[in-house]
């Protein structure tokens, strides 16, 4: 099935081409080589966009398929247990109508850490439902679990490591926490590995334990640090200077602040959090979006379209924040076949009306979705013309 997109503004991850056509052959983006499509889709008035990568989420049912829907068309998992895991990798290998997916699988926490707490707040019935003994998870406890925990995620399949560096002082708890020690213990580890180690950790003083250790990101910005509060300043310079990425989950920290989620965040961090992203990136600092979705709330694929609105609200340009969306997380994640509009990429494919480079909440006005060159079922548009 070959498929062209007709007259279309091209947001390629980085760049706006303000009039293209797009060609589709298989699952792949192609170079226009005079032969004939099967499908013409107007693009007149409208914009297509890479696929949209969440750079944080828990997966569970049905969230891959909410996922795609919203034109969300890769999620990063930051904890899975094992059988939810199976199930869901299984899911987005076998369908195209469902988002794709990377995860952690099981992160590093200390005995009774975050987020256990969330966990035994869970339903009997949620928790029988993915398959797991009672959420139950292994936790590390010293620098002796390291080699042994990194190793079973390894033969998981992980795509990276997951660490979790939380006293609880943010969700109004005195939680266990990991030691510096174990949190390098884990870095070395995971890199010698040859995988990412991502840091959750939401204040300044956690944060920089994650940086002594020497992480790849942060799946979180740290949402302690008021507008005048110089300490935030200090940590974005040496996150930008040490070349470490952020994932935002802006729409997390918003969620929770009212009271939308199972977690608790002391109050002014959904503002604290706005700020630090716009301090993170007038420092140089790499914003990566994501927004820490679960099924309660944020809500897979929908929370991507305001987490986009307040980057820009953060003081991201529209460009930037779509770029933090598509380009900018492919790239640090290793997916070399996707984020772009450009020959020989992966046919993971957005069209919205309007033109999101002007008003970033055009990204909600789905028109279309294609993932691996498949085109997701609606109704049939008159613009779409079949060719014999």
């Amino acid at each position: 099935m070959r498929t062209v997109i007709r007259d279309v503004r091209v947001f390629d991850g980085q760049r706006t081409v303000e009039r293209a056509d797009v060609f589709i052959d298989g699952d792949r983006i192609v170079e226009p080589d005079g032969r004939p499509a099967d499908v013409q889709v107007d693009g007149a008035g409208r914009t297509l966009l890479p696929g949209l990568i969440d750079a944080h989420t828990h997966t569970f049912d049905g969230s891959l398929a909410q996922a795609l829907a919203a034109g969300v068309t890769t999620e990063l998992d930051m904890f899975c247990l094992p059988d939810n895991l199976a199930r869901q990798r299984r899911l987005a290998a076998e369908r195209d109508d469902v988002a794709d997916l990377r995860s952690s699988g099981l992160l590093a926490t200390a005995p009774g850490g975050h987020p256990s707490q969330l966990m035994t707040g869970l339903d009997p019935q949620a928790l029988a439902a993915l398959g797991d003994a009672a959420g139950a998870f292994p936790a590390v406890a010293e620098v002796a679990d390291v080699a042994p925990f990194v190793a079973a995620r390894v033969a998981d399949g992980a795509d990276y490591i997951k660490i979790v560096i939380d006293d609880g002082v943010m969700h109004g708890a005195d939680l266990p926490v990991l030691t510096p020690e174990v949190v390098s213990a884990l870095v070395e580890a995971a890199h010698a590995a040859g995988l990412k180690a991502i840091a959750h950790a939401i204040t300044t003083r956690e944060v920089t334990i994650a940086l002594d250790a020497g992480v790849d990101g942060l799946a979180h910005v740290y949402a302690d640090a008021g507008s005048d509060d110089p300490a935030g300043r200090r940590l974005a310079q040496r996150i930008a200077a040490e070349g470490v990425f952020v994932v935002t989950t802006l729409a997390y920290f918003e969620a929770i602040s009212q009271g939308a989620a199972l977690d608790h965040v002391v109050a002014g961090s959904a503002a604290n959090a706005v700020h630090a992203a716009g301090v993170l990136h007038r420092a140089g600092v790499t914003l990566l979006a994501g927004t820490d979705a679960t099924p309660f709330a944020p809500q897979h694929g929908t929370a991507m379209h305001r987490e986009l609105a307040l980057l820009v609200k953060a003081g991201l340009t529209r460009t930037e924040a779509l770029a933090a969306a598509t380009s900018v997380p492919a790239r640090h994640f290793g997916l070399t076949d996707r984020g772009r509009v450009a020959p020989d990429l992966r046919a993971d494919l957005l069209l919205v009306e309007g033109d999101p480079t002007a008003d970033i909440t055009a990204t909600r006005a789905v028109v279309d979705v294609w993932r691996r060159g498949v085109r997701q079922t609606r109704q049939p548009a008159a613009a779409d013309a079949p060719r014999n």
